[in-house]
């Protein structure tokens, strides 16, 4: 029987790294594509049984991931897969600050990681796997800060927004199409993660929201990454995943 291909970003720790490891299966195979490999992912793969492929790249070169990701899939015959899934995790959080403070390389960074190759990618993933004829979907990971301004987060919020706009479009194209594939991008709550962590951890001088982030893990109210990846794929699998191309797992 054909497995199912998973082809993640940013799937060496966090919510990336949460989503990998639930679907590890033999029925599954992954290709995940971060900064780094991870070896316990490795590890666990192999006493499942589930073909996994960890690429290190960083994602600034989008391009070259892309170039490389088309490489891949065009070397693999018409049915080698029974279905194809790509989750564009990754992104960068910049440095915490006005724009007028901020260093024009780490804002060009961010949106390069964050918007920039998300679309690099997904041109290639649909490009090549488009003769298939299998079901396919594209999952953007979005952000609240994508439908909401935040002071001192304009790169952050511009990729994000980015991301949640070119999902729109590539939804119309999509649906063009007699297969075209299933796209949504998606909210994925409020995660404890390492992001968390720096949000606290920034001066309130340069971060107005600061109390509020510094709250929220006061009074509990992140998700951990291992339940935030469960509600992600759960969404992903719906019956009615792409019928809006804008989500949010809290709704």
């Amino acid at each position: 029987m054909a497995q199912h291909l998973y082809i993640i970003t940013g799937a060496s720790r966090g919510m990336g790294l949460a989503m990998a490891e639930q679907l590890l299966s033999a029925e599954h195979m992954l290709l995940c594509i971060s900064r780094h490999r991870n070896k316990a992912l490795t590890s666990r793969a192999d006493t499942l049984g589930c073909p996994l492929e960890q690429w290190p790249m960083d994602l600034e070169h989008g391009v070259e991931a892309a170039a490389q990701l088309a490489q891949w899939l065009e070397s693999r015959a018409a049915g080698s897969f029974a279905s194809a899934t790509l989750i564009n995790n990754a992104g960068v959080l910049p440095q915490i600050a006005p724009l007028s403070a901020s260093d024009p390389r780490d804002l060009a960074h961010a949106l390069r990681v964050g918007l920039e190759a998300p679309l690099a990618i997904t041109a290639a993933f649909l490009r090549a796997t488009e003769p298939w004829h299998v079901p396919r979907k594209v999952l953007n990971i979005s952000s609240e800060l994508a439908r909401r301004a935040m002071a001192s987060q304009a790169a952050y919020c511009a990729a994000k927004a980015g991301l949640d706009h070119f999902t729109r479009c590539l939804a119309l194209d999509e649906a063009l199409k007699p297969h075209g594939a299933k796209v949504c991008a998606l909210a994925p709550g409020v995660i404890d993660t390492d992001m968390q962590l720096e949000l606290r951890g920034t001066d309130a001088s340069a971060f107005p929201d600061q109390k509020t982030f510094f709250n929220l893990k006061l009074n509990g109210q992140l998700t951990a990454p291992t339940q935030a990846a469960s509600r992600v794929l759960a969404y992903l699998a719906r019956p009615d995943f792409g019928n809006n191309p804008i989500g949010d797992v809290r709704e």
